[in-house]
């Protein structure tokens, strides 16, 4: 194929030829070659697909909520081409066993992926490293969140082990120490989660979604963003701090010399959106209030931030109907983060450059995938095609994963009009349709 006439993110009109997987040739004025499609992208922006590097595909375990094939389609038609799955599955991708467990069931993924391996007290680091491991990912530092929560030492010694393996570390920084359990409204059903509320609680009503986000506090954040840092400089380790959701966050992680991501829920969404969206706003870390979400949009535009990824964590309409207390935490959002920041691109909020880089170029580096997340030749024709005067309202209904729903009920987005995956269109937005491809782990693919 040779697109021809396409804006790139920096500004420049080029064309861009496509043979067989990768970018062949990224210049002005190419003449088109015997037997080549031509698309003449005259007035449209071609960008890198992204790099979604935090998304829960839920199997195995939880496939009700979502699945490989689902998830994948949800991507591809957000114009995500690589994702990487976290470890909170049920078996926990905690051992290798684990680990090739849900490798044989992310073979039915449309987009190319990478696997986390994770940490509990029962993990096996010597059959986990053994495995083409993306990372290890999301290491709960103090924190209660479930099945993936260790203490201190364990953090500790996770850490040193991964540095010693040049195995990147993903970390869920908030300190559990640091929650206020008194403004948590009694339990109606026990979640396991939570221990029993104070006294200060009984004034709260069961159906405030706020509660949430005033339980874990964003001092709990930064605190354990320090703590990492601390740990990461003891090792000499690589760390990753996952959905940074505060200034202060982001500037400790800044400050200790790691990186970090945010997430479209921190960016868009703050607390004045929760009367709204009740208990489908519940996520962790919680929703901020609008100063910080304005300030941490900031840090976005202005460079700081490295990575945008999504968290994409999606559960049942069933399953949020339920208390503050009870209902399961996270939102999904894997087909609406590219489109939402192409809106705020189109508005002039942030550059497409900045697009591209906390999408895809900044996650290649971050994460070693040199083939990836740029338009230059030799790299994969990882692509997708969009309009940036064409927008469309965000409606749950229309979007492709299996929960349903949406945060962004109603918002505005710039969709793709077709996303390639190395070479090949994998989603065609006028048609909504997918081809039947079949994404590779990017780890065994030689990246």
């Amino acid at each position: 194929m040779l697109i021809r006439n396409a804006t790139l993110p920096d500004g420049r009109v080029r064309d861009v030829r496509v043979e067989g997987e990768r970018i062949a040739a990224v210049a002005e004025g190419l003449a088109a070659e015997e037997g080549e499609d031509v698309l003449v992208a005259t007035g449209k922006r071609l960008l890198p697909g992204m790099i979604d590097v935090h998304v829960h595909f839920r199997q195995p375990g939880f496939g009700h909520k979502e699945d490989w094939t689902t998830g994948s389609r949800s991507a591809a038609a957000g114009g995500v081409t690589t994702v990487v799955d976290q470890p909170n599955t049920d078996p926990p991708t905690t051992t290798g066993t684990a680990f090739d467990e849900k490798a044989s069931l992310a073979r039915a993924s449309a987009v190319d992926y990478g696997l986390n391996g994770g940490v509990t007290a029962d993990w096996d680091p010597d059959s986990l490293f053994e495995r083409p491991l993306f990372a290890l990912g999301e290491v709960f530092l103090a924190d209660s969140t479930g099945d993936m929560g260790i203490d201190a030492d364990l953090f500790d010694d996770a850490v040193a082990r991964a540095a010693a393996a040049d195995v990147p570390v993903t970390v869920h920084a908030e300190d559990a120490t640091l929650f206020d359990e008194s403004v948590l409204p009694r339990s109606t059903e026990s979640s396991g989660e939570q221990g029993e509320p104070g006294d200060e609680s009984l004034d709260r009503p069961d159906d405030d979604a706020d509660a949430w986000s005033a339980y874990r506090t964003p001092e709990a954040e930064a605190a354990a963003v320090e703590r990492a840092g601390e740990v990461a400089a003891a090792h000499d380790a690589t760390v990753y701090i996952a959905h940074t959701s505060t200034p202060e966050g982001v500037d400790a992680a800044v400050d200790a010399g790691m990186t970090c991501e945010v997430t479209p829920h921190h960016l868009f969404l703050s607390r004045d959106d929760l009367e709204e969206l009740d208990t489908y706003g519940r996520m962790n870390p919680p929703l901020r209030d609008e100063e910080r979400r304005g300030a941490l949009f900031e840090r976005l535009a202005d460079g700081t931030v490295d990575v945008v990824a999504t968290d994409h964590a999606p559960h049942t309409r069933e399953e949020k109907d339920a208390s503050i207390r009870d209902a399961p935490s996270g939102v999904p959002g894997v087909e609406t983060a590219l489109p939402l920041l192409l809106a705020a691109a189109r508005e002039d909020r942030l550059s497409y450059e900045r697009v591209r880089d906390v999408t895809a170029a900044n996650p290649a580096d971050i994460f070693g995938l040199p083939r990836k997340g740029r338009i230059e030749p030799g790299r994969d024709a990882d692509l997708v095609l969009v309009d940036p005067s064409e927008t469309r309202r965000i409606r749950g209904l229309e979007l492709h994963s299996k929960c349903g729903w949406t945060p962004f009920e109603g918002y505005e987005g710039v969709f793709p009009e077709w996303t390639m995956l190395r070479g090949s269109v994998i989603y065609d937005g006028a048609a909504n349709a997918f081809a039947e491809t079949r994404g590779r782990n990017v780890r065994t693919a030689g990246e």
